[in-house]
């Protein structure tokens, strides 16, 4: 399971509420992970425009657009369009008829699938989940961010 999306909008929203740049070692530590996983996350967002780092005392990583420009989707192709959908055809009779039959039918309803999906991953901004998540935080009770990793 690739879960590479998911933790890199965990790390943006981390940033998004972080005041000022983020170190990778913050953000690391947010995420339970070690800060080149972090940064070679960030690398595609950074190619991109969507995050933006600087070097030495005082410098981390931060949102180089705002949250609501940014789609689940643009992140999604920021990180080279992992698989979405992991299942896969057989093809040890690729003459068998049946076998041409069965997987025209899986690949077209995979990609129905997978359309789907990025349909709605460009419907979904960052600013959206920014506020789910600041709706979640309010209803726990917690005052900050972190707050919200230790289940209180």
């Amino acid at each position: 399971m690739d879960s590479r999306l998911s933790g890199v909008l965990h790390v943006l929203l981390h940033m998004a509420e972080h005041e000022g740049p983020a170190t990778s070692e913050t953000l690391a530590r947010a995420m339970s992970t070690n800060p080149a996983v972090i940064r070679r996350l960030m690398a595609g967002l950074r190619e991109e425009g969507y995050v933006r780092s600087a070097k030495g005392h005082g410098g981390g990583w931060e949102m180089a657009r705002p949250l609501e420009e940014i789609t689940l989707a643009d992140v999604y192709r920021a990180l080279g369009s992992p698989t979405l959908i992991a299942m896969g055809n057989r093809s040890e009779q690729p003459q068998c008829l049946v076998e041409q039959a069965v997987n025209a039918a899986l690949d077209e309803t995979m990609s129905a699938a997978e359309a789907l999906v990025l349909d709605r991953f460009s419907e979904v901004t960052l600013a959206s989940l920014s506020r789910d998540f600041h709706a979640r935080m309010l209803a726990r009770g917690s005052l900050s961010i972190k707050d919200t990793h230790n289940g209180s």
